[in-house]
């Protein structure tokens, strides 16, 4: 069975998990954390390459501030025990998104995470935090427009690959599969750009719920897909 080289995924329910076991949000929230780091691990061990997470989107600052306080607070605890668990599991992680809105600290903590575990030769974790697909592609176009005027670039060589670079994950392949958690079936402004032929699936498992074994349901489904490009079957 093919292994998707690059997966990405929606982590979506934590809320709605947490009421169902009459608990706050913010429980369902720390245990996505938790199972966040297992997920990681059975990735790579099933031979995924790269895994990128929607941890917190440009749109989730509208959640009660009592929410995104609590998910703050979540974050600062989380990259400080993923330096550990990267170092300990030789896993290279690196964030995408607009880091600018966040807090200097945790800014500082995301930095630190990414230098520490640069070197490392396992999974390649990629975790999209203050991210969202049009403010990443607008993002980019200020990049492109600036070379442009600074002579680095001409309207001549602007093509998809050129742009692509200007993009967040510019250094990473587009993914194979997209997973989204809880029975949603959306992109939610979700790698907008780099989904363009990417295969979908979607399970009413809830994120903090989801297993290796509902990661290989998503994996068996995938290969049951003929990919097809420009009409052609791949074979």
């Amino acid at each position: 069975m093919a292994v998707p080289q690059h997966v990405a995924i929606i982590l979506d329910g934590n809320g709605r998990w947490a009421k169902s076991k009459g608990m706050p949000r913010n429980y369902g929230h720390v245990k996505g954390a938790k199972n966040l780091e297992v997920i990681c691990e059975d990735a790579y061990n099933m031979g995924i390459k790269y895994l990128t997470v929607y941890l917190f989107s440009t749109e989730n600052w509208k959640r009660p501030e009592d929410e995104v306080e609590a998910l703050m607070k979540l974050f600062r605890s989380y990259t400080k025990t993923c330096v550990k668990t990267a170092m300990k599991n030789n896993m290279k992680v690196r964030t995408i998104g607009d880091p600018s809105a966040l807090d200097s600290d945790l800014q500082e903590s995301l930095r630190v995470l990414e230098e520490t575990s640069k070197d490392n030769t396992g999974l390649n974790f990629q975790i999209a935090i203050n991210y969202g697909g049009r403010d990443e592609i607008v993002r980019s176009i200020r990049k492109l427009v600036k070379d442009c005027k600074e002579g680095k670039v001409s309207e001549e060589e602007i093509d998809e690959e050129m742009f692509s670079r200007y993009l967040d994950t510019h250094d990473i392949p587009d993914p194979d599969l997209l997973i989204r958690t809880s029975g949603e079936q959306r992109l939610s402004n979700y790698l907008i750009w780099q989904l363009a032929y990417t295969e979908f699936y979607f399970t009413d498992v809830p994120w903090p719920a989801f297993t290796k074994e509902d990661l290989q349901k998503a994996i068996e489904k995938y290969n049951s897909r003929e990919r097809r490009f420009g009409g052609v079957k791949e074979e």
